[in-house]
């Protein structure tokens, strides 16, 4: 058990120090400039997602992710931070282009830069991670489908908010926490 521990936890270290550090702070300058942030992507993705919106607003960021009930309509000046793996999830290609024909910024973050998402962004975000398609150039892995894509994806998204915060100054631990939900 150990030994797929460490293995697992190398890998994902391997996959972060790969990261390009300029797409993630250009990531980071689209945060702190956007009007209203906006969250999308599909299955467990989309469940690294909503992580990431929740920890924007802990982070005093008016978010919302796609599909929810309360989620309103994307404008002029909004952001729409869009996760797919693989940059070709239909639903979420769908919604990137939506959203730029309507004025919004997109950021994409995924394994592929040639992708159609990619094509349709503003910015995109490489997470050098194993898919669940294993694409040639992807990094071998003893994880399953996207395990590799999604761990890695939830550490840098973390960090970006981190260092989001840091930067703008706007925040602190006491004030994030005010913010933790109470109804609990």
């Amino acid at each position: 058990m150990k030994e797929v521990i460490h293995t697992v936890a190398h890998e994902i270290n391997q996959v972060l120090a790969e990261v390009n550090e300029d797409q993630a702070k250009q990531l980071s300058s689209y945060i702190e400039d956007a009007k209203r942030i906006f969250v999308t992507g599909e299955g467990r993705s989309g469940l690294m997602g909503k992580a990431f919106a929740m920890r924007l607003m802990h982070g005093g960021y008016e978010v919302f992710v796609t599909g929810e009930t309360i989620t309103p309509n994307i404008e002029n000046g909004d952001l729409l931070i869009a996760i797919s793996g693989s940059g070709s999830t239909q639903a979420i290609c769908y919604f990137a282009e939506k959203a730029k024909e309507l004025g919004a910024r997109i950021s994409a973050v995924t394994t592929n830069a040639n992708s159609r998402l990619a094509k349709i962004s503003d910015n995109v975000l490489l997470v050098p991670a194993a898919t669940k398609k294993r694409l040639s150039g992807e990094p071998d892995t003893i994880q399953p489908l996207g395990n590799q894509f999604d761990q890695s994806l939830h550490l840098l998204l973390d960090a970006i908010i981190i260092y989001t915060i840091n930067q703008s100054k706007k925040t602190d631990n006491d004030k994030m926490t005010a913010k933790h939900a109470n109804l609990e």
